[in-house]
């Protein structure tokens, strides 16, 4: 390999020997050899060169983690070198090197460069008490070129120097796109200067959203704000200098709220438009009028040479058809372009915004449901709502970005509800992210090449400040940095658990906010011989961990945790970790109710979706029932989907009554079934009713459901939910499936 360019970096370095095995490096390099001998760490000074800026800020990162000033030097036993492109070998390759003859970084581009200065101050964090580094080798590279963060600023608003800290995380872990979600119902955040009422009008809202969706709660204080086209062009500035790429989404053909109030002839009514206030989806969209599309290109016009990269994101997610059927307008239109339905007017809109939009020499980015009517020329799909879109993009070649909510949304709670800042719902552990391959195992190894990479998304309804990003991205972005990198290893989730709890030292350092759920003392109901068992977890050492059985406070002299803690009564488990003879997590506690269902088999005939499967099938027979206040792992969730579950007891059995809870979260499209049904066998073959209750029923008794008969006796017993289907026009979530959430299943 030929150098192309050297510089060198003087360090006062001396050689010493000590024990280094384990490392801390996250994301975990491709190949590393790690020896015992270490260099002791101290002086630098830099010899500047405009071909290597990665040096400049080398020097700036340095004094930020030790507080020593880093002098140029023309001497040097640090170097960063450029070796000649190689077309094998991946962008973001590089090489770090520590040995008797000093430090070297090399690349083949100034981003592999980059990455392994940011693998060197990993190392630097790490040894920052004595700065004794290590001797080792490092050959690293991306598996995917697409390695995103969003960040949505319309729900809550996050100004410029808070996104270039944002931009600063995405950095150290080696991600290279930023998706910054600009415009939504809840405001919009981009200047326009043809239209100056998007900032006057659409960047501002008469109040917001309090609490739980729920409680339908709002104050009355004016919220907003919007980023000036200088702001912009100093952040994606920023942007570029850590090697990350910036995509706008600019929202359309919904979610355009906040642009209808600012420009009412825009959209199909007469409005009056306000910007939202509350979250979900609205059924104000744009209209497809000439006008509208004339409005876009004008937007897009001034969008184009804000952001250099070449993809531009246009959102066309959750446009509920509502208006546009009630429009004659649109329904000319659907006649007058021999169009099938509201589905392919979408389609139409989005290709011809696809077509104006690669005029101006980008392409487009759109969530998965642009498929829907037909998927546009040149798109590349963002895979949300599952895995689904992803595959159908690649299997067409088209690109893909798989990001389902299953995985990927960091705006679900991480831990217990009752110990972390409010969230959306849902359960994403750090487990499962990490956990997570983005390559469906349903494509060939050709179609594979289509799957680009993978995204968090960081969504904010919930989230009011910049403590509260960090407190959601942390840890669960470190995670899905080594997914994308490709070295994510489910079967050494132990390893990375300990990485990550060096890493909290460096947040700590840096005063970031993190969620401590891996702390957590956390509870798993198992059915195991038609017995339940709970087995409580840890980040920390499990034999710290004490639990009562009677509902009381765990103490010093409570129960030592030493196996799976076996439920054969209606009980109150609590547990907490103890550290130096204090408490020191919060309380973990889950009630049981035994019922002649509980640990018996179960069966169903369709599965829950994937975000909501936390136990499958056995966890609505293993005593726990579902937190109604959010919708969280003890529920299962099913999209558009009925639930149709089999109890097999093993032998004849009385009883009297079948009892489930559901939920009713319209802004979350999560309602109430339309009917329940209790059937009875003897063979599990043949069945027959009875009881059965209706939608009237369900909503009178809040979503607990209880269905009582005369005594039967059988060995079988099938319980049939009926989700509504597809969520009725003027309902949160119109002309989409609907979700059915059910918990336990008890029979007495």
């Amino acid at each position: 390999m030929k150098k192309l360019n050297s510089m060198v970096l003087l360090a006062a370095l001396s050689v010493g020997t000590a024990t280094y095995g384990q490392n801390s490096i996250i994301p975990k390099p491709q190949k590393i050899t790690v020896q015992q001998s270490v260099y002791n760490f101290n002086n630098i000074s830099i010899q500047s060169s405009k071909a290597i800026p990665e040096a400049v800020y080398l020097q700036k990162q340095l004094k930020s983690i030790t507080g020593q000033d880093y002098k140029l030097s023309p001497k040097a036993n640090v170097t960063f070198t450029l070796l000649k492109k190689d077309a094998k070998q991946k962008d973001g390759y590089y090489t770090l090197t520590i040995n008797d003859k000093g430090i070297n970084i090399s690349g083949y581009d100034n981003q592999g460069l980059f990455y392994g200065v940011q693998t060197l101050l990993q190392l630097v964090e790490e040894h920052k008490a004595d700065l004794k580094i290590p001797y080792l080798e490092i050959e690293d590279y991306p598996k995917f070129a697409y390695r995103g963060m969003m960040l949505d600023v319309s729900r809550h608003f996050f100004n410029a120097d808070e996104v270039k800290n944002y931009l600063d995380y995405l950095a150290a872990y080696k991600y290279n796109k930023f998706h910054w979600h600009l415009t939504d119902d809840q405001g919009w955040r981009i200047e326009i200067k043809k239209y100056p009422k998007l900032t006057e009008v659409g960047a501002w809202r008469d109040g917001s959203q309090v609490g739980r969706y729920i409680d339908m709660k709002f104050d009355d204080k004016r919220y907003g704000g919007f980023y000036t086209q200088e702001q912009i062009k100093d952040v994606v500035a920023y942007a570029k200098k850590l090697h990350i790429d910036v995509i706008p989404e600019i929202e359309m053909p919904g979610h355009a709220l906040a642009a209808l109030a600012a420009y009412p002839n825009l959209g199909c009514t007469d409005g009056p438009f306000k910007v939202g206030k509350t979250w979900g989806v609205m059924d104000d969209i744009f209209c497809p009028k000439e006008e509208t599309f004339k409005f876009l290109e004008g937007v897009i016009d001034e969008v184009v040479p804000l952001f250099p990269y070449q993809y531009i994101h246009i959102g066309g997610d959750e446009a509920p058809k509502k208006r546009w059927k009630e429009s004659k307008f649109a329904q000319d239109l659907i006649k007058k372009l021999d169009l099938k339905d509201e589905l392919h007017l979408q389609s139409y809109f989005v290709t011809r915004m696809e077509k104006y939009i690669n005029s101006k020499g980008k392409q487009i980015i759109g969530w998965d449901e642009i498929l829907e009517g037909g998927l546009a020329p040149n798109a590349t799909v963002m895979s949300w709502t599952g895995i689904e879109g992803g595959i159908h993009a690649a299997k067409t070649g088209h690109k893909a970005i798989m990001t389902p909510t299953s995985t990927n949304y960091f705006d679900y709670y991480q831990g217990s509800p009752d110990t972390e800042p409010i969230a959306i719902g849902g359960d994403l552990r750090l487990p499962k992210v990490y956990a997570y391959n983005p390559i469906p195992k349903e494509l060939t190894p050709e179609q594979a090449k289509y799957i680009w990479g993978t995204q968090g998304n960081l969504w904010t309804e919930y989230i009011l400040d910049f403590k509260h990003v960090q407190h959601m991205i942390f840890p669960r972005m470190m995670a899905l940095s080594e997914v994308a990198w490709g070295t994510s290893n489910p079967d050494e989730y132990k390893n990375f658990e300990g990485r990550v709890i060096q890493h909290f030292k460096i947040l700590d350092r840096k005063g970031v906010d993190y969620s401590k759920a891996i702390y957590e003392v956390d509870g798993k109901s198992m059915a195991k011989d038609g017995k339940i068992f709970f087995n409580l977890t840890s980040a920390n050492q499990p034999e710290n961990i004490r639990y009562t059985t009677d509902g009381s406070e765990p103490t010093l002299q409570s129960n030592v945790y030493s196996k799976p803690i076996e439920v054969n009564k209606t009980m109150t488990v609590k547990a907490a970790y103890f550290e130096n003879g204090k408490k020191a997590s919060a309380v973990t506690s889950q009630d049981f109710l035994i019922t002649k269902s509980t640990g018996k088999k179960i069966t169903l005939e369709k599965q829950p979706s994937e975000a909501y499967s936390t136990g499958g099938a056995a966890s609505l027979v293993d005593g726990i029932r579902g937190n109604m206040k959010n919708h969280g792992k003890s529920w299962l969730g099913f999209s558009g989907k009925d639930v149709v579950a089999t109890i097999d007891f093993g032998a004849k059995t009385d009883f009297t009554s079948v009892q489930f809870s559901t939920l009713e979260r319209p802004g979350s499209w999560i309602y109430w079934p339309s009917s329940a049904k209790v059937y009875v066998s003897d063979n599990g073959t043949d069945f027959r009713e009875v009881k059965g209750v209706d939608a009237a029923t369900i909503q009178q008794s809040n979503g607990v459901v209880v269905m009582s008969f005369p005594k039967q006796t059988a060995q079988f017993i099938k319980v049939e939910i009926k989700n509504i289907g597809k969520v009725a026009d003027g309902k949160a979530g119109a002309g989409n499936n609907a979700w059915l959430f059910v918990d336990e299943i008890a029979v007495n």
